[in-house]
């Protein structure tokens, strides 16, 4: 049986709406990558693709090459532009 980790995902603003909570945990296989979890969020709730997104991984802005492991904290906000 290969290895699992798990993965806790925040959800800020206006994706905590569309999702419907702030706070969830997923299950992956040890070693995925930042971007497959983001896409797999994007799979299960299709609503997200309609917002300009930004995640990021223990407080550090993500670039999807991160390589999570158990306990990893992945966040999901809309882009904030101000003036």
């Amino acid at each position: 049986m290969s290895e699992t980790i798990r993965v806790r995902v925040l959800f800020f603003g206006a994706t905590a709406g569309e999702v419907g909570k702030r706070v969830d945990e997923i299950e992956a296989p040890a070693g995925i990558a930042s971007k497959s979890i983001f896409d797999r969020i994007l799979t299960d709730h299709p609503r997200l693709s309609t917002h300009k997104l930004l995640f990021s991984v223990n407080q550090e802005y993500a670039t999807g090459k991160e390589t999570l492991k158990s306990g990893d904290e992945l966040a999901i906000f809309t882009a904030v532009s101000g003036g």
